[in-house]
């Protein structure tokens, strides 16, 4: 049972990464919402912006000036946000690879390796945390922006709702939640589930003739 919630927690965690990874560097965080009539598709990421054309499929793209120059605050914080979960991500799967059991690096060392588990676990955690507060941050004020025009009365020529890129960047920040809790609270259960069954059968089947000798005399 062990192996077989490393390897789930393994193929979650890879999941999430690759996620979060494309999440933030794809240039769909927010997509134009208009009426039927656009001819064009307009997404906005957070190092570029394109549009793609509804008829011929043609896609052009406009790269931000630097990434030093002055852009809004949820361009900038989210940046930051999704960098430092991609990172933090990463290095957790590479720990977690490292732990897996049918990996030979210190097999004979099943603490160890649980304990490598147990730390992939909680840098997951905390590679899930910045993802989700900059995917859900970015959402809302996409939504408030929007709302603070219409109720002071601006026209909008076009407005816009989150796209795909955000919901990756979600979807990959839950999932890192999610192989944090298989890594952490799931093994530690399923570990001392094991460890009990092992001494049981270690107490039964284990004695030696010297031992139960000397159980003997030590009750003399």
């Amino acid at each position: 049972m062990m192996v077989v919630l490393q390897f789930m927690a393994f193929v979650l965690a890879l999941v999430s990464t690759v996620f979060l990874i494309v999440a933030t560097w794809t240039d769909c965080w927010m997509v134009n919402a208009d009426d039927d009539l656009e001819v064009s598709q307009k997404c906005r990421g957070l190092w570029w912006e394109c549009v793609t054309n509804a008829q011929d499929g043609i896609r052009t793209c406009d790269q931000y000036d630097t990434i030093l120059a002055e852009h809004p605050l949820k361009i900038v914080l989210t940046r930051a946000l999704m960098i430092t979960a991609d990172i933090l991500a990463s290095f957790a799967l590479i720990i977690l690879v490292l732990g897996l059991d049918i990996i030979k690096l210190l097999r004979e060392e099943p603490h160890i390796k649980l304990r490598i588990c147990y730390f992939a676990g909680f840098i997951f955690g905390l590679g899930g945390i910045p993802g989700m507060i900059g995917s859900v941050w970015y959402a809302v004020d996409v939504y408030v922006e929007r709302a603070t025009l219409v109720l002071k009365n601006v026209y909008l020529g076009m407005h816009y709702e989150f796209g795909w890129s955000c919901w990756l960047a979600m979807a990959g920040s839950t999932g890192c939640f999610l192989a944090s809790i298989v890594l952490t609270c799931c093994l530690y259960i399923f570990r001392d589930a094991r460890s009990s069954q092992y001494n049981r059968s270690i107490y039964k089947y284990g004695r030696t003739a010297a031992g139960k000798k000397y159980a003997m005399d030590s009750r003399v």
